[in-house]
């Protein structure tokens, strides 16, 4: 967090307006930046830096989600993350990329999140394990449903529909 003074322009649906601050804070949390910004009226103003709404987005999906993955409908190997979790019975959530009217922006802030702009994107219990040979691959050596495990209360067997609700069983 810093305090900074400053003067700068907001730009709102093609107007311009020039607020003059008179204190300004810069927040960073879980690798997004804000900045809260109070004009000399002690009106708040909440300036998020370029991408980091759909880093929030992409972060919120995943908090609230055992299982997420961040697809694309055409993607063979986004089938293939997907196809592991059904042969396991694990619910999980789907965000198809090439669907979503941000789409676009959501893979470059993923790849500012996990280092890869590659999909699939997989996450686990908040963690980003990898992409589709990834999960695969966890899943041939018996890593997979221990990690699913974790986070039990957030999964379910019922199929993929991405509810995240239910009790995950794995078949032993």
């Amino acid at each position: 967090m810093c305090q900074m003074r400053a003067e700068f322009t907001v730009r709102s649906r093609g107007s311009c307006e020039c607020i003059r601050l008179c204190s300004a804070t810069r927040y960073t949390f879980s690798r997004l930046d804000f900045v809260r910004f109070a004009n000399e009226n002690g009106e708040l103003h909440i300036v998020h830096q370029r991408g980091s709404v759909q880093r929030s987005l992409c972060s919120e999906v995943v908090t609230q989600n055992c299982v997420v993955i961040f697809s694309k409908t055409t993607c063979p190997y986004c089938k293939m993350a997907k196809n592991v979790f059904n042969e396991i019975g694990a619910n999980y959530k789907v965000v198809e990329l090439d669907e979503h009217n941000d789409g676009r922006r959501l893979q470059e802030a993923l790849a500012q999140m996990t280092g890869a702009r590659t999909v699939p994107r997989v996450f686990i219990n908040g963690n980003c394990i990898g992409g589709g040979s990834d999960t695969k691959q966890l899943h041939q050596q018996g890593k997979l449903v221990p990690l699913i495990e974790q986070c039990a209360p957030c999964c379910a067997a019922s199929g993929s529909d991405g509810s995240g609700s239910g009790q995950f069983e794995s078949a032993k």
